[in-house]
């Protein structure tokens, strides 16, 4: 089901609590997979969902990823002890464009050790719209290698969000064991059948109502 793959998604810096409890509400009645939120708010969100299927999703180091891996893990382990059950986390950008792939595995790596411990999942941001080609299939890579449960192509917040061709390389490099997360500029239903065609399998969106509206409409 289309729903199931969704990470219904506010990340704007000017969310409110109505906001934040609207998009809760959202994601209760169109069955969401997450809602995906600013660290301020997974108490409330947590609050919120309880006794429901809907996870609660947020990020670390975001949306720059310039943060110390020291900062970004305690970023997630509070999350975690506040009803967090997903990590998006942002990539040390600048490092791998430098070369510096062990700063990059050794942060990804202490998250994931983070996450597991405490039964959750690391998504791993690697900002697709900063990187060539092949710094994508390194980040990747470099994913896989440090113990990530998805790869994700964005912010939402650099020069473009998720493309199907970024999508595909990913899935390419990653395997069919490895999920990956297409985020950033995916507004209606065609998109994200793009998207998962191309190899997604969560979709993270702040339009996942109007989607679900277009898929309605198109029954």
């Amino acid at each position: 089901m289309i729903q199931s793959l969704i990470d219904h998604t506010i990340l704007k810096p000017g969310a409110t609590r109505d906001d934040v409890r609207r998009l809760c509400a959202e994601a209760r009645e169109h069955g969401f997979f997450s809602v995906c939120l600013n660290p301020y708010w997974v108490g409330l969100a947590a609050n919120e969902l309880s006794g429901s299927a809907v996870k609660v999703c947020t990020v670390a180091g975001f949306p720059l990823g310039a943060s110390t891996a020291f900062i970004k893990n305690a970023e997630a382990d509070e999350a975690l002890r506040h009803g967090a059950v997903e990590i998006d986390m942002v990539i040390n950008v600048g490092a791998l464009r430098a070369g510096d792939t062990a700063t990059v595995l050794e942060e990804i790596g202490q998250l994931a050790h983070t996450c597991h411990r405490s039964s959750a999942l690391l998504k791993v941001i690697i900002e697709t719209a900063l990187l060539t080609d092949d710094q994508k299939r390194v980040a990747c890579e470099l994913s896989v290698r440090a113990g990530a449960d998805f790869v994700k192509t964005s912010t939402g917040f650099a020069a473009h969000g998720a493309t199907v061709e970024d999508v595909a390389l990913m899935r390419a490099v990653v395997g069919p064991k490895v999920g990956v997360k297409a985020s950033g500029g995916i507004r209606t239903l065609a998109d994200l059948r793009r998207m998962v065609e191309a190899g997604a399998n969560r979709i993270g969106a702040s339009s996942g109502v109007d989607i679900m509206r277009e898929l309605a409409a198109s029954s």
